[in-house]
């Protein structure tokens, strides 16, 4: 082997080695659909990490949608409601996707530690109406 095809075999290992670390690293995607009066998820488990949640407002009554993720073990059709909405400050809040319209998509990175996690439409009366889904994080 001469010394430029070791170069390039290096310089192509390299390349490669990068790729793939950045594939590793890239985290877990999730796509949560918020319709009428559901959440509806691509899946309902990951591995501990980042995750990129990509909320899209399926809806057709021109509603607007939010989706947030909890941390609880209580179970997703159970957390309490005051005033039409579940009182987020009673729980451990990872972060949200506020105010989407009727069509519209936001993604929402964050990194999970294992546990039983609740998303939520927090808008008023859409908890009541189903929408919820639980999500498990596993080591």
């Amino acid at each position: 082997m001469t010394v430029r095809s070791q170069r390039i075999a290096i310089c192509a290992f390299i390349a490669a080695s990068s790729l793939f670390a950045n594939a590793v690293h890239a985290g877990e995607k999730v796509k949560a659909t918020l319709d009428n009066d559901t959440i509806k998820l691509d899946t309902d488990s990951i591995k501990a990490g980042s995750v990129t949640f990509e909320a899209t407002n399926a809806s057709v009554n021109k509603q607007i949608h939010e989706l947030v993720v909890l941390k609880t073990d209580m179970p997703a059709d159970k957390l309490p409601v005051k005033n039409g909405a579940v009182p987020e400050k009673q729980f451990r809040k990872m972060g949200e996707v506020e105010d989407m319209a009727p069509g519209q998509s936001k993604h929402l990175t964050l990194k999970l530690t294992p546990g039983h996690y609740v998303l939520i439409c927090n808008q008023p009366g859409h908890y009541a109406m189903g929408m919820h889904a639980p999500f498990i994080v596993t080591p």
